[in-house]
């Protein structure tokens, strides 16, 4: 069966060929380096002294990760460099004309120096990261008050390993110098250049250490977290934490946080996620530690949307003060749209009945009050069916979901059925097709990622195939300006050397609306980059743009999995197809799937593909077209009021309630002094009745301390 069993990528053969010849060549040079030493062999060993340099060199910066494959079993490049230098003061020691104690001694004793200033420098870098790491990261936030400076050179911060070997190059062609003239002059001035470098930079490197270049300690850090949480007043918060690949989860929700009534916020965990993290005007504040994030304890944050569950989820549960909304990053018919951890949140927030009825029947302890319908606001771009395709072609698009983390089976139909409906819709001349993998696809299952591969070989070969007239040069021209225009918004340029700190100082407060200006920018780049395409050319799309909505819009037909990819498209009302590859019957799949009831289904074999294409050609053919009205409003709730408008109604009336808890907390807190007075007071008779006295005003009062410290 097409895809069984796991394959390489094309190209990582010849990639790990190359990496193997390069390890081999680099054991070569070291034995070829120690043998020209110890006969010696003066050609062999400066031609191998050179070329294990130069290698090294080549590999630091073309394949760092294969290098730190040699960290991990103590061949590091310090360990290889010096091994180098020692071999070559070897040689040094074995060519007849240098005297070993009036010329081979100072070298030395310029080699060590050497060393001392490199390892010198590494401490300082050391000292100078660590200073660099702020407790929190911000973006779209001013931190000038913090006085933030640009970051010291990589080269010297961060890159020991060039550092070392890029500062080695003057003494190592010194002394191979020495070694063909036999004259230590050489040898001298290349130690000397080499040590005036590392001792330079060490002590440029240390001037960020100083209190003009040394960032805000921490102390100073929070205390301006904590005014500057007071100054703005966040009312409405986002939090995410994930992995590199997951940020599409947060992204999704961006434009409509942005739209909601108040102050919103979007709280990180991982430094990395700062700039993975579409172009929006909503302050961003990461929080790496937990005990820094209590700070939003005493913010006027009163609630936070979480678009997905992670393991630090619990961490920001634990604040009592705000409220939580469980929002996911897509509804679907599978156990993962479930979770039991949903418990966790105050409430759930979903499209439309078909999820709040998917929690009562899984039976994972959520009560139904704590489901709000709220739509699916991000859905708005997503244009409506108009009838059968106006082209020449019906453009089918593909968007397989990934296998996930569980063994569920037909989590995905990339490995069991991918490849034959990729090939049944490429057998169509009348088809254009948009495949859209899901960017996880072979993350966990090497089946899946072979399976990709293919079908993405496939068609490149079909397109090659086919011809036809297509848009003119100006075409191709107009997308790549959208594309600067959109990038210019979208980005910052940030110099190579530029750390976490320098980048926060530079993603200060935006300056107007970027966010509109993005949005109108994608808009004109989606339209020049599907105008830049002939109408007949087949599609692999896998970079983040165009997105799938927009990809939605370009489609006549969507064939998926369950997913939340079907659920989104329905709001087109679109016809659209189901891959069964779950080894179900086909009535028991559509029993077991709600979101799959209006759709048609196929098998792994691809079989009514056919008849499915002429369907959506020919309306009149379209059994389902009532049915997908109906399960429309069933998995996305009505069309009115909008969605975003009940979306934020829910985010204030939960708001509502983070206010009516804290009211409660406020009064409970107020009774206490009156409690303690009471208490005292009861000590105070407690004690006459004991002495048969009374007491004086000042012995109430040490009775009432007493009472109180008890």
């Amino acid at each position: 069966m097409p895809g069984a069993h796991p394959v390489l990528s094309a190209g990582s053969v010849p990639r790990r060929a190359v990496q193997l010849t390069a390890l081999l060549a680099m054991l070569v040079f070291f034995t070829a380096q120690l043998v020209g030493a110890l006969l010696p062999q003066l050609q062999l060993f400066i031609a191998a002294s050179a070329a294990g340099l130069t290698l090294d060199l080549y590999l630091q910066q073309k394949q760092p990760g294969l290098l730190s494959l040699l960290g991990k079993i103590r061949f590091d490049v310090t360990v290889r460099q010096l091994l180098r230098d020692m071999l070559i003061l070897a040689g040094l020691l074995r060519i007849e004309g240098i005297n070993p104690l009036h010329e081979q001694s100072p070298l030395t004793v310029g080699l060590l120096a050497f060393y001392l200033a490199h390892f010198a420098c590494q401490a300082i870098a050391v000292m100078v990261r660590r200073s660099r790491t702020l407790p929190i990261l911000t973006r779209n936030i001013d931190a000038s008050a913090l006085r933030l400076t640009p970051a010291p050179p990589r080269l010297l911060a961060r890159q020991a390993g060039r550092r070392l070997l890029r500062f080695s190059v003057p003494t190592t062609v010194g002394l191979l110098i020495t070694a063909a003239t036999t004259d230590a002059y050489w040898g001298g001035i290349g130690l000397l250049i080499a040590l005036v470098l590392a001792v330079g930079g060490t002590i440029h490197l240390g001037s960020w250490l100083l209190p003009r270049k040394r960032a805000a300690h921490e102390q100073k850090v929070l205390e301006w977290l904590n005014d500057w949480l007071a100054d703005y007043r966040p009312t409405v918060g986002m939090y995410f934490s994930g992995g590199t690949s997951s940020a599409y989860q947060a992204n999704m929700w961006l434009s409509t946080l942005a739209a909601l009534d108040g102050n919103p916020i979007i709280v990180l965990r991982e430094r990395f996620m700062v700039q993975k993290i579409d172009a929006t005007d909503v302050p961003i504040l990461c929080i790496p530690k937990v005990a820094h994030l209590m700070y939003l304890e005493h913010s006027t944050l009163k609630m936070m949307l979480h678009p997905a569950n992670s393991g630090k989820t619990s961490q920001v549960l634990r604040i009592p003060s705000i409220k939580h909304a469980f929002t996911n990053h897509g509804e679907s018919d599978k156990l993962s749209s479930c979770n039991p951890y949903a418990k966790a949140y105050d409430e759930l927030w979903v499209a439309g009945p078909a999820a709040r009825d998917r929690y009562q029947d899984a039976d994972i302890g959520v009560e139904d009050k704590d489901v709000v319908e709220v739509g699916r606001p991000q859905l708005a771009p997503i244009q409506p069916y108009t009838g059968a395709p106006a082209g020449e072609f019906t453009t089918v698009l593909y968007a397989p979901t990934w296998e996930g983390w569980t063994d569920d089976p037909g989590n995905t139909s990339v490995i069991l059925a991918g490849e034959n409906i990729v090939r049944e819709l490429l057998a169509d001349p009348g088809v254009r097709l948009l495949y859209k993998p899901h960017p996880m696809t072979g993350s966990v299952d090497p089946r899946a990622g072979g399976a990709n591969v293919r079908i993405k070989a496939m068609i490149v070969e079909a397109n090659t195939g086919r011809d036809g007239e297509g848009p003119g040069p100006e075409a191709l021209a107009e997308r790549v300006r959208r594309h600067e225009e959109l990038v210019q918004l979208t980005t910052t340029a940030f110099r190579r050397s530029a750390d976490e700190a320098e980048r926060m100082m530079l993603q200060g407060a935006p300056e107007g609306s970027r966010a509109a200006a993005v949005a109108e920018a994608t808009r004109a780049w989606e339209a020049a980059y599907w105008a830049s395409f002939p109408a007949w050319e087949h599609q692999i799309i896998t970079d983040a743009r165009p997105a799938i909505y927009t990809c939605f819009n370009q489609a006549d037909l969507l064939i998926s999995d369950v997913s939340s990819v079907i659920s989104d498209y329905l709001i087109s009302e679109k016809p659209y197809a189901v891959a069964n590859t779950s080894g179900l019957a086909e009535s028991d799949f559509r029993a077991a799937f709600p979101t799959v009831r209006a759709a048609a289904i196929l098998s792994p074999e691809a079989t009514g593909l056919s008849a499915l294409l002429a369907a959506v050609r020919d309306p009149a053919l379209d059994a389902y077209a009532a049915e997908r009205a109906e399960l429309k409003e069933h998995l996305l709730g009505p069309s009115d009021p909008p969605s975003l408008v009940r979306f934020n109604e829910a985010a204030l009336a939960l708001s509502a309630k983070a206010d009516e808890r804290r009211e409660r907390m406020s009064t409970r807190f107020a009774s206490l002094p009156s409690q303690r007075e009471g208490e005292a007071a009861d000590a105070a008779e407690e004690m006459e009745m004991e002495t048969g006295r009374s007491l004086d005003s000042s012995d109430s009062s040490d009775a009432a301390e007493e009472s109180a410290t008890v």
